[in-house]
């Protein structure tokens, strides 16, 4: 092991992002817990920040921590040793953990920390945390192997190829598949499967090739019912798990409605106009695919309606408020 992290971090002269991440993976699970335990009122621990009755949240913090943080990675990017950037790169992680735990605030610009809405947050956190390890392990988006930039022809191949991971990833995203076109900009093999298998059948792809070849919208429907159920249902309970109530009943019962939301054949091209891109982002005007609760379902987020149908029926309204 310790072989391995000589020859492929530090050697690499990826110890500064390997902190980054360590530093991301720990502030995360730090104010995660610090929030819990602020909500559970214990004693010895700290309390909410309220100078003058003015609750600060964490992402203010977090916000000056990767300023500075940043601004210190710029000024010794090119003299700086990188025992110095590690230190610096581990705080912009902790500051990043805790911007992005509080996603969902800012998106909504209202706080939805404990709401339906929060799982923005841990979205945002899981792909930031994905996209990191993938480079940490060596994968980069668009890159080619062995490509010489100062050879013509190697440089000609390098761009057709991305120009090919580009098309690919776009077609992979019209299917709807929102997480394989991501992590398939850094593996490419994925995107070639992911583009020749169906799509799923609320994505602008189905709505515009399988409208009316009726077997294969059913074999997308029932295939898409398949597979994210227990794909649904793991990530209901992990995000329970991370905001407060992990509940077993929940998960079941969430996934079924997701499915029932998103799961379902798109609608032929003149039978709804001007819904490709909500079908893109939110299919089926339900949760998305990687971000829940995205307000384009003609409801406005903040509204009074929206802030009573976000909360869990066993949350209170006046349960304490996380930092």
């Amino acid at each position: 092991m310790g072989h391995w992290f000589t020859e492929n971090i530090i050697d690499n002269g990826r110890l500064p992002l390997f902190m980054a991440y360590i530093g991301f993976i720990l502030g995360f699970l730090g104010i995660r817990i610090s929030v819990r335990l602020i909500r559970a009122e214990v004693s010895w621990w700290f309390n909410n920040v309220t100078p003058g009755g003015l609750h600060i949240h964490h992402v203010v913090f977090g916000t000056v921590l990767t300023m500075l943080s940043g601004l210190g990675l710029i000024a010794l990017a090119i003299n700086g040793s990188q025992t110095t950037l590690s230190i610096f790169a581990a705080l912009f992680g902790v500051g990043a953990a805790l911007v992005l735990d509080e996603f969902a605030l800012i998106f909504y610009l209202r706080d939805v920390y404990w709401a339906e809405e929060g799982r923005a947050s841990l979205d945002a956190v899981f792909v930031a945390m994905a996209v990191m390890g993938l480079i940490l392990l060596g994968y980069h988006p668009l890159d080619w192997w062995g490509a010489d930039t100062n050879d013509m022809a190697a440089t000609i191949a390098a761009v057709i190829y991305s120009g090919l991971v580009l098309a690919l990833a776009g077609l992979v995203l019209l299917k709807g598949k929102i997480w394989t076109g991501l992590i398939g900009l850094f593996i490419f093999p994925l995107l070639v499967v992911a583009a020749i298998r169906l799509a799923r059948p609320t994505s602008p792809w189905a709505r515009w090739r399988y409208t009316k070849r009726q077997k294969k919208m059913n074999a997308a429907v029932k295939r898409e019912r398949r597979v994210r159920r227990p794909l649904i249902r793991a990530k209901i309970f992990m995000q329970d798990l991370m905001a407060g109530k992990p509940d077993v009943a929940h998960a079941k019962s969430g996934a079924e409605e997701e499915l029932n939301a998103k799961v379902h054949p798109a609608p032929a091209k003149g039978e709804s106009a001007g819904l490709v891109l909500t079908e893109a982002i939110s299919p089926g005007g339900g949760p998305s695919g990687t971000i829940d609760q995205l307000p384009f379902d003609g409801q406005q987020p903040g509204t009074p309606v929206a802030a009573e149908t976000s909360r869990r029926p066993h949350e209170s309204e006046h349960e304490p408020v996380e930092p």
